[in-house]
């Protein structure tokens, strides 16, 4: 009888120290989700500058701070901004943007070519 009183014990402790432990760890990956646009567009990108910059993170977060804030077009930026996050190079594919703003493709990296040279060859300033 104690036996069993004992592992009941033992089971319910441990079930209990489960169902906290899945808590925390949906706590955790919540928070992951609240993360703010840009660290997260930073995370993705950054991987794909290793090896090109001595910073990546710096030239990461400068594309996203100059080369996309200059697109007033959300669509465009979105765009902009995956293929970056994706590739590591200021790309944008047609079939990201509704087919009434693919036009607007071109003169887009007319418009983001100054500020993406500024942050790949001196993201500081």
């Amino acid at each position: 009888m104690y036996f069993r009183l004992c592992a009941a014990t033992l089971i319910a402790t441990l079930l209990v120290n489960h169902t906290a432990q899945a808590q925390a760890s949906l706590q955790i990956r919540a928070a992951m989700h609240l993360s703010d646009p840009r660290s997260e567009f930073v995370r993705q990108c950054a991987p794909h500058m290793l090896g090109r910059w001595a910073h990546p993170e710096e030239v990461c977060g400068c594309l996203h701070d100059h080369a996309a804030s200059v697109i007033e077009d959300n669509d465009l930026r979105l765009a902009l901004l995956r293929g970056i996050s994706e590739t590591g190079v200021p790309t944008i594919e047609n079939e990201w943007v509704p087919a009434s703003k693919q036009s607007e493709i071109g003169p887009t990296f007319t418009k983001i070519a100054k500020p993406t040279l500024q942050c790949m060859f001196d993201p500081a300033k």
